[in-house]
């Protein structure tokens, strides 16, 4: 696989994040008001948490290689697990509450999965695959 195309599928696992995080950095009311929606509290340590966890782990996962862009794509994995199990608790739900939060939450675990594959990639952990330019 050649770098750019690499980059395109990191770039595409990371875009959610990057607009919600540069979107509650613009509206840091909005995403206090968020946070106290799903009890978390203090919501504007949670709220900060969350931009701080989506921007820089995008940053890491986009813009670094080896051991910190796995460290940025397990950031996103692990917020992505946390905030689907608060936000998606389609287990105490039912009829088409429950269709939409079941199936939200398990494509958020696609998202997990594939910030996964990207640390394996970066630490070296699945061979075979090279991320390297190709010689002009």
């Amino acid at each position: 696989m050649n770098a750019s195309a690499y980059w395109l599928i990191r770039a595409g696992l990371c875009l959610a994040y990057l607009y919600s995080g540069v979107n509650k950095l613009f509206d840091f009311q909005g995403a206090i008001a968020e946070q106290a929606h799903f009890g978390m509290s203090p919501p504007a340590l949670f709220a900060a948490a969350t931009i701080a966890t989506q921007l820089g782990g995008s940053a890491l996962t986009l813009f670094a290689r080896g051991f910190p862009a796995a460290v940025g794509a397990l950031l996103l994995a692990g917020f992505t697990l946390a905030a689907t199990l608060v936000g998606h608790p389609f287990w105490h739900e039912t009829g088409m509450e429950r269709f939409f939060d079941l199936n939200s939450f398990l494509e958020h675990f696609g998202l997990i999965g594939g910030f996964v594959l990207v640390a394996l990639i970066e630490t070296g952990r699945i061979a075979g695959i090279s991320t390297q330019r190709a010689p002009a």
